[in-house]
């Protein structure tokens, strides 16, 4: 089988689902435009509704010169949501090995770096390690290598951090609704995939080989979690690979659309974005924070229930900042290594972080801002 967006076929054991969602967000995209917008159009979106329009009006380049009114309001949003608290959490990278070649990705299998995966034991350590800072929500990682990280393996490392965590996520290879259905039962809340852009025929360019490669299998990752038990699921575009301002809008969209079929299901999105200085045969679009602020705050007026997370690629000063206006889960005592929590491996990581804070750091910092950091908001029974 192949989707009119894929650059190769299925592979075999890949589950096609077809169910609509991708060529419904592909028919609004056909008809998306962020000109023309007025500086009254604008006005009237961040009061108004959250319609799909008000949206393209949130992300046009008109909308830039309202920043001030559109960070009153979204603050405003967030507060009556999700009041001052900020779940704080980290990531656990479990394995780097990968079968995709993604020009934008330290874990490229064509790179030449320390590859590592960690056995059950140094999960536990790193676990440990985790635990031991107080916090209670993580993220659990591997490179895209089925072979390397089997579903029986992140089935064990999601136990062994379930045993001390309220909430685990995870952030691995797209998978089979019943794959996701055995990660759930072994403990894990939610599920993290970014589309990287949602352009087919950049997304084609960006990923040289592997089976990645396949736009629709990723695209529909999130449904199969959620058919598969997962409470939420969590959407992201690397923006800056392809046109930041439609690459938002389709994430947005794609996430609303989401929310409407699986109206029981908690929605989230990353603010990740690509900077030119960081990949060097590349041409990017850049996206300043400015641009990345906009599309944090548009996402916070269209989906105003939804999570948005910030992650370590930002500033402390940048990522404190959007925190107090849309975001609403941070990171704390990153480590983007393999097994550097507890110093017992040493993996090459997937990039370089721009804020190094300890947990502990982070949360003065949080209640500095008058915040209210939040360690789980979620408790399984």
């Amino acid at each position: 089988m192949r989707r009119w967006t894929d650059a190769e076929d299925y592979h075999d054991g890949m589950e096609s689902i077809d169910s609509g969602i991708m060529d419904s967000l592909f028919s609004i995209l056909n008809e998306v435009s962020f000109d023309g917008y007025t500086s009254r159009d604008v006005r009237s979106a961040i009061d108004g509704d959250p319609s799909i329009e008000n949206f393209m009006a949130l992300l046009s380049p008109e909308a830039s010169n309202h920043m001030e009114e559109m960070a009153a309001r979204a603050r405003e949003v967030t507060r009556m949501h999700f009041g001052n608290a900020v779940t704080v959490f980290t990531p656990l990278y479990v394995s780097n090995h990968c079968t995709n070649r993604c020009r934008y990705c330290g874990f490229n299998e064509c790179n030449q770096i320390a590859r590592m995966k960690l056995t059950p034991e140094q999960v536990r350590s790193e676990v440990d390690a985790i635990a031991g800072t107080g916090l209670q929500d993580i993220l659990i990682l591997t490179g895209e290598s089925k072979e390397m990280s089997d579903v029986d393996y992140i089935c064990e490392c999601v136990s062994i951090a379930a045993e001390c965590f309220a909430t685990v996520g995870i952030e691995v290879y797209p998978m089979n609704t019943e794959d996701y259905a055995r990660v759930h039962e072994a403990g894990a809340d939610y599920v993290t995939v970014f589309q990287e852009t949602y352009d087919p025929v950049l997304y084609a360019e960006y990923h040289a080989g592997g089976p990645k490669r396949v736009f629709s299998y990723r695209f529909d990752a999130q449904e199969r979690a959620l058919r598969g038990g997962m409470r939420g699921v969590a959407l992201g575009a690397l923006l800056g690979l392809g046109d930041p301002r439609r690459d938002a809008f389709a994430c947005g969209v794609h996430g609303h659309l989401l929310q409407r079929r699986y109206t029981h299901a908690e929605m989230s999105y990353s603010l990740p974005r690509i900077r030119p200085y960081a990949n060097g045969d590349m041409d990017v679009n850049a996206v300043d924070e400015r641009m990345l602020l906009q599309v944090s705050m548009a996402y916070r007026l269209f989906m105003p229930f939804a999570g948005q997370t910030i992650s370590t690629r930002e500033r402390k000063g940048f990522r404190d900042g959007i925190v107090n206006i849309s975001a609403t889960r941070i990171s704390a005592g990153v480590s983007v290594g393999i097994g550097e929590h507890s110093g017992t491996a040493h993996g090459d990581g997937q990039f370089e972080i721009s804020d190094p804070r300890s947990v502990e750091q982070v949360l003065a910092d949080l209640h500095s801002l008058g915040l209210q950091p939040v360690m789980a908001d979620y408790v399984r029974l």
